[in-house]
């Protein structure tokens, strides 16, 4: 055999070697996007994370029941609505067997949203925020925020209206960083920045 033939081969087999390699990561990759059960929840839970996001984006600043805050609006001469722009995090939801989305009735969360004026760079930005309920079996959406009172602290409000598994989920756990991130993208976007 000539080196020539060797090196030839040396190709064939390292073709053939590459091909079967390949072969079998995409049965491996065929085969984790099928195991059923585990992706299911997590795709739940984006849907979730979705319909809380669109729902929260949708509906006007003074529904997320945030008192005292005051949106410019542009000086148009007429009021435009303000573009609001949320990120939110799922601590839980009832039924907690519920596999569709279509049976969740209640989702226990927490959101942060800045109204996405033009120009207004993040750190300045009118932002609601706290953790939220959010009523899926009604149209549009029920939306509920803790907030203080002058007769219950925050904290206490909180135990009040969330179960506590999620209540010390609330205590401790805002944003995850990807969410974060992408709100932080979409905002800078909507306002033109």
């Amino acid at each position: 055999m000539t080196s020539r033939e060797t090196l030839a081969g040396w190709y064939r087999n390292r073709f053939v070697w590459v091909a079967a390699i390949l072969a079998m990561t995409a049965g491996a990759v065929v085969l984790a996007g099928s195991a059923g059960s585990e992706a299911e929840p997590a795709d739940l839970q984006a849907q979730i994370m979705t319909r809380m996001r669109t729902t929260l984006e949708r509906a006007d600043p003074g529904q997320h029941n945030h008192a005292g805050h005051n949106v410019q609006q542009a000086s148009t001469g007429q009021e435009a609505k303000p573009t609001v722009i949320c990120g939110v995090r799922v601590y839980g939801y009832e039924p907690a067997e519920a596999t569709a989305l279509a049976d969740v009735q209640t989702v226990y969360g927490f959101h942060l949203c800045g109204i996405a004026e033009p120009k207004r760079p993040w750190d300045w930005a009118v932002k609601l925020a706290g953790p939220v309920i959010m009523d899926m079996s009604t149209e549009p959406l029920g939306i509920r925020v803790v907030e203080a009172t002058a007769d219950v602290m925050f904290v206490d409000r909180l135990r009040e209206m969330f179960p506590s598994k999620y209540a010390d989920l609330a205590l401790k756990e805002a944003l995850a960083g990807p969410e974060m991130a992408d709100l932080r993208r979409r905002y800078d976007a909507a306002a033109g920045l």
